[in-house]
């Protein structure tokens, strides 16, 4: 609790290297970001400005490309201004918020993944009650739980952190603040904890992979009966699917499934599921899916004609 601590602020040590490699790493990030927010805003104007915004799948991405945006703007403004500034503090307040908003974020992203795999065992396995079962009105349901589960998952990471006594040192080895990390510095035996955080972040980003490689295994199965035009199709959006399932899932399960004591690369891990996975997300969703270039040919040309006027 508050009290109990003598720490107002932490350093964070961010990505140890050479002062030469700092630029590079900062040109590199800096173009990662940016491709980021311009892939993710196309994606998002895209499917608002066409008829995309109406089949389930596609709403899904539409919020997908809004959360991936806000999640990687979580870390990276901070993380590429400390290759180039000497000052790498941060107040406790604003730790115990970048906490707060990476698990809020990163928990959505989670969920909506799971929403768009269900989307695609409905859409495949029950194809004649799609419409009924996958409704906007249950559509907009499952995106308000989506936010209040990822809430309840951030509070509890919060509480958690916030009830630690912090009195020694409070220099982070890492790019940013989160629980793992915050953990090696309590003053106070953390072994409870550390199994907290494993269950309630490790737990459930391992089971929801397990259920997500499940569902696609499930689809595999019922493809089998599809038409090869049909299994074309399916295989085609699926992979898409699947191929942002594992680039997300898996370096989360690197960092959050260990225990905290033990030597692992979280910053690496983290780097890729903050800032790679979000950017390749953009060109998986758009070079391997025809409906979704041809909407943006559609879109973009009625936006360039309406400016031309």
């Amino acid at each position: 609790m508050e009290n109990h601590n003598n720490v107002t602020e932490f350093i964070l040590l961010g990505l140890l290297m050479k002062e030469e490699m700092k630029i590079l790493c900062f040109v590199f990030f800096l173009a990662c970001y940016l491709a980021i927010v311009l892939g993710n805003f196309i994606i998002f104007i895209t499917i608002t400005y066409s008829h995309l915004i109406q089949q389930p799948m596609y709403y899904f991405l539409w919020h997908l490309s809004f959360i991936d945006t806000c999640f990687t703007s979580t870390t990276a403004p901070r993380l590429m201004s400390d290759l180039i500034v000497s000052g790498k503090t941060i107040s406790y307040n604003g730790c115990m918020t970048q906490v707060f908003t990476l698990h809020l974020l990163g928990g959505a992203e989670i969920f909506i993944l799971v929403l768009m795999a269900f989307d695609r065992y409905v859409a495949i396995c029950k194809p004649l009650h799609y419409m009924i079962i996958i409704n906007r009105q249950r559509c907009n349901m499952l995106i308000v739980l989506v936010w209040l589960v990822a809430f309840w998952h951030s509070i509890a990471q919060l509480f958690l952190i916030l009830r630690l006594p912090f009195c020694g040192p409070n220099v982070i080895d890492h790019f940013m603040c989160d629980s793992k990390p915050l953990l090696k510095l309590a003053c106070t035996d953390t072994y409870v904890a550390s199994i907290l955080v494993i269950a309630n972040t490790g737990m459930v980003v391992l089971s929801t992979f397990l259920a997500l490689v499940t569902s696609y295994v499930i689809i595999l199965y019922h493809l089998r009966n599809h038409s090869a035009e049909g299994r074309r199709k399916a295989l085609s959006t699926c992979a898409s699917h699947f191929m942002v399932v594992l680039l997300f899932f898996i370096p989360c399960v690197s960092t959050y499934i260990p225990p905290t004591n033990s030597k692992d690369n979280d910053k690496e891990f983290s780097l890729f599921y903050t800032m790679i996975a979000p950017m390749l997300n953009p060109l998986i969703y758009t070079l391997r899916n025809a409906e979704m270039k041809k909407a943006m040919r559609k879109a973009w040309c009625r936006k360039l004609v309406f400016l031309l006027k």
